[in-house]
């Protein structure tokens, strides 16, 4: 790499060029108390432009040293004939020997790097000398990560959302997408409970024939989100129910009759009456439980009573 250390005006620095920007983190407190007590010691890669000097690598410490109100910054500068493919690995390897690239900041090194190759393999052999994924189906799904919407890349840094989760959002229409995000952000539901909702409210989208924005966006939704006097778990379990009463209305049906008719059976502990999954079909299942003679004779009893009890022939009439 051919550069010269020297020093510049701050005011020559444009920081408002990312052209070779990857870094995520914005907060740059820690790095300004580091900068302020023991100065640079790794210098701001720039390269000449027409006026002044790009960024290459130190976006964030060209911005701390702007903070601490310097106007002179010792910097390294490249040959004006250094090419673009040259400063973007320069970019990404300075940041990768700091730090492990969260999947955005891989995201957006692949982008930058991906007109300059042929293929996905090629492109995988350059990343692999960086320290970044080589396999060509990882590579793909990462390369979507920066196109997608604030929202989602924010569920991504955070941990909330899942590389496969965020690609199903991008899939989606950008608002509902990133309605998705901020619920799932909101709630910090796990990656199982994320699909079951999306699943649900896209299935009563097509159920419905309704854009599912409108699905999630609902005012009952919306008020047990809202809602202060219920904590995160009781409102995902409220959303829950409330999606899976409007995906499955019949059987959402079924399970209130039954559950109504099974009260009046009073059936106690020890006897348990199981109706048929989805309550599709006819057969019924038992379960009696006991530990001695008496306890089964007590339950013969329960048993005789319950045989006789009117509510159980509405349940065994019950349409299928």
């Amino acid at each position: 790499m051919g550069f010269k250390q020297k020093i510049v005006k701050l005011s020559l620095i444009d920081s408002k060029d990312e052209s070779f920007s990857i870094t995520t983190p914005k907060n740059i407190d820690h790095l300004m108390d580091s900068i302020d007590n023991v100065g640079l010691l790794n210098l701001p890669l720039l390269i000449e432009k027409r006026s002044g000097y790009k960024i290459v690598c130190g976006f964030r410490r060209i911005e701390a040293c702007r903070r601490l109100s310097w106007t002179d910054v010792e910097v390294r500068i490249l040959d004006v004939d250094t090419k673009r493919l040259e400063c973007i690995k320069y970019a990404i390897t300075d940041n990768s020997l700091q730090r492990p690239l969260n999947l955005i900041e891989q995201s957006r090194s692949i982008n930058m790097l991906f007109d300059f190759y042929k293929n996905f393999s090629s492109l995988g052999k350059e990343l692999s000398d960086m320290g970044l994924p080589e396999n060509q189906s990882i590579i793909k799904k990462i390369k979507e990560l920066c196109h997608l919407s604030g929202s989602v890349q924010n569920g991504i840094l955070s941990n909330t959302i899942s590389l496969t989760m965020a690609l199903e959002l991008g899939r989606m229409q950008q608002k509902a997408g990133e309605v998705f995000a901020k619920l799932f952000e909101t709630l910090k539901l796990g990656l199982n409970k994320q699909r079951e909702i999306l699943t649900l409210a896209k299935e009563i989208s097509l159920r419905e024939d309704i854009p599912v924005l409108k699905v999630i966006e609902n005012n009952i939704l919306q008020k047990i989100l809202t809602n202060e006097d219920l904590d995160r778990n009781q409102k995902i379990s409220k959303i829950r129910i409330y999606l899976k009463q409007r995906r499955f209305p019949v059987i959402t049906a079924a399970e209130k009759e039954f559950v109504s008719h099974l009260k009046k059976l009073k059936l106690g502990n020890g006897i348990k009456l199981i109706p048929p999954d989805n309550f599709e079909g006819n057969t019924y299942f038992l379960k009696i439980s006991f530990q001695n003679l008496i306890e089964l004779k007590d339950r013969k009893v329960t048993f005789d009573a319950f045989i006789q009890n009117p509510s159980l022939r509405k349940i065994l009439a019950r349409p299928t």
